[in-house]
């Protein structure tokens, strides 16, 4: 009797282990990356030569970019290792890594006390963190989708950006805070120090919370009963998936990179509008995208991926430019135009772990799924900030940013016919 009163508790309690490991580590990545471009400014005035100071900015936006060079080699490491060794083990090593590249910008000396050696330490933060983090997505994706019930995969998949949301948004109210509670002299001479530090401890956290977790079982039956086959010929092997990975990610990250992480910042640089009105506005978009994940997940269980898919990718590109024209100099804009594209870009956002970890079998999930989304989040997802700003404050042509984000998106959208429905398929297979 007290087993079977016990069980349902045990599944409870696996169930939080799973969705707390797996969130938490999430959203320490996409908060290093939030809280990068919040901060910006502060990094480019105490890092940088304070002669130039656009230059600067162009500069720290630049390094912003590199770290993304090593995305790809991450989401072969760190996926070869969730392949081979375990999904929990490439996960729990990821996180640790991504936390070493936050205490290393959090401790950086300023350019006026070691000269370049400060901008080469900020670089080589970004490096360590883009390995991990090129790692980390991929891992968590297969783990989750692998340990999710398959009638409800997209539902949880969901957990994905929410934890990152809630990452970019903790970033966001901490730097709304600083900003209210400190002076400009205080934040540049350490107050832009403190959420980087505070994201190395939150690393720390979710290595440990990740260490504790189980393995997923479509892993130990693929280790037990299949004779691993070597990397390379699998990767060849499913080049068609791997290209679907990069052609429904293409438009995705760039929409969000622009709406979900960079607005706030470019439209306090480029607009002028108060910086601490426009991270407020942040907060209020993410919130509206938390809220919109789950409805999408939900909804792609009943009605398929690829119609989600489809309603995310148009969706998106019917309004980018309504709202960016809706978007001129006051933080109430900003907000309803971040709200509105996020709402679209939920769709996509909710679904696609779900969509890649079905697109491949449990032998190569990690890795075919890491290494072309890593290496199309550093083409594109890494470049659109620094585009943005090049083209819209140094060539005065923010026009021409705007239609080569649509241009992607309807790439995605036309990739979406190319893929088979996978709603509700069994991964053990």
């Amino acid at each position: 009797m007290s087993v079977a009163v016990n069980k349902p508790r045990a599944g409870r309690m696996s169930t939080a282990k799973t969705v707390v490991g797996t969130g938490i580590g999430n959203a320490v990545e996409w908060y290093d990356w939030a809280i990068y471009a919040t901060f910006t400014p502060f990094i480019a005035s105490q890092l940088f030569s304070k002669e130039d100071p656009a230059s600067a900015v162009l500069s720290t936006l630049a390094i912003f970019a590199v770290g993304f060079v090593a995305r790809p080699f991450g989401g072969f490491l760190f996926g070869w290792i969730g392949d081979r060794v375990g999904r929990k083990t490439s996960m729990t090593f990821a996180v640790g890594l991504a936390s070493l590249g936050s205490l290393m910008i959090g401790v950086a000396p300023t350019f006026a006390s070691v000269g370049a050696f400060a901008s080469l330490m900020l670089l080589v933060a970004r490096l360590v963190q883009g390995l991990a983090h090129g790692g980390e997505l991929p891992s968590s994706q297969t783990y989750l989708s692998e340990m999710a019930p398959k009638e409800h995969r997209g539902f949880w998949a969901t957990l994905i950006y929410t934890s990152g949301t809630v990452g970019i948004l903790f970033g966001t109210l901490l730097g709304a805070v600083l900003n209210m509670s400190l002076s400009t002299q205080a934040m540049n001479a350490w107050g832009w120090r403190i959420p980087f530090l505070i994201g190395a401890a939150m690393g720390l956290y979710a290595l440990i919370m990740r260490s504790r977790l189980h393995e997923t079982e479509a892993f130990q039956d693929e280790a037990v009963t299949t004779k691993r086959a070597p990397i390379w010929p699998q990767i060849v092997r499913y080049r068609k998936q791997a290209m679907q990975v990069i052609g429904l990610t293409v438009g995705l990250t760039v929409i969000y990179y622009i709406w979900g992480v960079v607005a706030p910042s470019y439209a306090t640089t480029a607009l002028k509008i108060d910086r601490g009105e426009a991270l407020w506005a942040g907060v209020i978009a993410n919130i509206v995208f938390i809220a919109a994940l789950p409805v999408w997940g939900k909804l792609s269980d009943r009605i398929g991926r690829k119609k989600v898919l489809w309603a995310g990718a148009i969706g998106s590109a019917v309004l980018h430019f309504p709202m960016t024209w809706l978007l001129k100099d006051s933080a109430w804009q900003l907000a309803v135009s971040m709200s509105v594209m996020l709402v679209f870009v939920a769709a996509s956002a909710a679904i696609v772990p779900a969509v890649y970890a079905e697109l491949f079998p449990t032998s190569i999930r990690t890795v075919g799924v890491g290494v072309p989304y890593s290496i199309c989040v550093a083409v594109f997802g890494g470049t659109a900030p620094y585009l943005q700003q090049w083209l819209g404050s140094s060539l005065g042509a923010p026009q021409v940013f705007n239609i080569y984000a649509v241009l992607l998106l309807v790439v995605s959208a036309a990739f979406v016919f190319t893929i088979p429905e996978t709603k509700g398929k069994d991964l053990t297979h």
